[in-house]
């Protein structure tokens, strides 16, 4: 697997395609995702579906992101997704861009003050956005945001590149999700259930009314279709493809 660029060192778009195709997982995209915001000496990223035009808040749309904590419950809390330039600006081109936030010069716009105070605060005031879709024709993009310099445009021709495969590599996680989660029988997922409620196999045998060697054939047979080592891992897998609850 390729390694990634270390910080300082001008990435290529071609270093990283061999390791976007060999992650597993949703979150080996965010941890890949992280590092790769690292080394374009950005603070944050964001992989999003395109909000469609009922849509009020960020939040919902977010595939993956590690956008601090409080700016995102503040924007959804100010309604500020329904008049982004940004967002209209992806919904009308497919082509990338950098958004500038800048204080404004206008002393009755208290939003554009808002915006501008919450960005800079958290040192994201220059954002790339990399509008892309997946094999369905889901729209989405890929954003960086920092306080870095401009992006020249030898980074940005990267930085497109590398957000093709990154929305296509998580589309097909979620496409293999989705065929785990059929694969399961009612009886692995009440199994895993029970685990996830802290159950011991021998407690689950008494719940369900099994033997204790046909609930552990269970959750074993589930564990492999799950693509995991353990327990463990299945449960949590299973928590998040919406498996279980």
């Amino acid at each position: 697997m390729a390694a990634l660029v270390q910080v300082g060192t001008p990435p290529r778009g071609e270093d990283y395609i061999d390791e976007i195709a060999g992650l597993k997982t949703q979150f080996d995209v965010f941890r890949f995702m992280k590092r790769l915001t690292e080394a374009y000496r950005c603070r944050a990223f964001m992989v999003v579906n395109l909000p469609p035009l009922t849509s009020f808040d960020l939040q919902s749309n977010l595939v993956i992101n590690n956008w601090p904590a409080e700016l995102l419950a503040i924007y959804d809390q100010e309604s500020l997704l329904q008049s982004s330039p940004a967002l209209r600006r992806l919904r009308s081109s497919t082509l990338p861009f950098v958004y500038e936030v800048a204080p404004s010069t206008n002393r009755d716009d208290t939003r554009g003050q808002l915006i501008f105070s919450l960005f800079e605060r958290f040192r994201m005031t220059r954002l790339i956005y990399l509008p892309t879709h997946d094999a369905s024709g889901i729209r989405g993009a890929v954003s960086l945001a920092g306080d870095r310099e401009p992006f020249t445009p030898g980074e940005i021709k990267d930085l497109c590149y590398i957000s093709i495969h990154v929305f296509d590599r998580l589309a097909e996680i979620r496409n293999m999700d989705v065929r785990v989660t059929d694969a399961l029988t009612d009886r692995e997922i009440d199994c895993l259930n029970w685990t996830a409620a802290g159950k011991t196999s021998a407690e689950i045998a008494e719940i369900l009314t099994l033997s204790e060697h046909t609930v552990n054939h269970y959750l074993n047979r589930a564990t492999k279709k799950l693509d995991t080592v353990n327990r463990t891992q299945a449960v949590a897998k299973a928590l998040r493809v919406g498996l279980i609850k």
